[in-house]
């Protein structure tokens, strides 16, 4: 894992722009003992778990806790882990349409390579969370609290963060397609090294955010839009 701010990261390696000052997950996995194949419990508790290849889709695990375990290739088709606790936990590969994890609690948790649409996670807590390569559409965050949260490398189309509160939240060469900002609070929120930004709805809401000198010109039209500004071409004097 890196640290931020342009200090030196585990590795030797220094980073590069002075990104805020980002809490990373340091998640040292315990030997796992591998799952029994069950299917998930309402209110079950999962401890120093392997899920490898394990198929989900359509069960309830609402009110789980899963404390030290790794998530490997599983399919969440639909899976119900509504105020979930996810503690120390790895997420690799995952995949599925309409996993619902509303008010779920992420806390010290990797998400690798995940392939997701229509994802609910409105009103969850995530802190110290990194999301790093994959693609994830439609992700509903509205409501959320997000904290120390670093997307890497991954594709979000149209995101929604209505109504989310965002503290210290790095986005890194990451695509952001028709995201919703709308009513977010933010605060240390780095949006400079995103690829491609596109706010759908939200602009005036990005206060408290840092963006690149060519994202402003990109954004202009937007801004321009939302304080009532019309820019048009002059008239050729003829």
């Amino acid at each position: 894992m890196t640290t931020h701010g342009g200090k030196t990261a585990r590795g030797g390696k220094r980073t590069g722009a002075a990104f805020p000052e980002v809490k990373v997950p340091d998640v040292r996995l315990p030997p796992l003992r591998p799952h029994d194949g069950a299917e998930l419990e309402p209110e079950g508790d999962y401890d120093g778990l392997a899920f490898t290849d394990a198929g989900f889709a359509g069960q309830s695990g609402i009110g789980a806790r899963f404390l030290d375990c790794g998530l490997y290739r599983c399919a969440l088709d639909e899976t119900e882990l509504a105020a979930a606790r996810f503690t120390d936990c790895v997420l690799d590969g995952v995949r599925g349409v309409g996993t619902d994890l509303s008010k779920a609690g992420l806390r010290d948790v990797e998400i690798l390579d995940a392939r997701l649409g229509g994802t609910q996670l409105h009103g969850a807590a995530l802190e110290r969370v990194v999301v790093r390569g994959g693609k994830i559409d439609y992700l509903n965050l509205r409501g959320a609290a997000l904290k120390d949260v670093t997307f890497e490398g991954v594709v979000l189309s149209e995101a929604d963060f209505g109504g989310a509160r965002l503290e210290r939240v790095v986005f890194r060469d990451c695509t952001l397609r028709r995201a919703d900002f709308t009513g977010a609070r933010m605060t240390d929120v780095d949006l400079r090294t995103v690829a491609q930004l596109d706010i759908a709805r939200g602009v005036d809401h990005l206060a408290g955010a840092v963006i690149s000198p060519s994202q402003l010109l990109d954004l202009a039209p937007a801004f321009a839009a939302q304080i009532g500004v019309r820019v048009e071409s002059s008239p050729v004097e003829g």
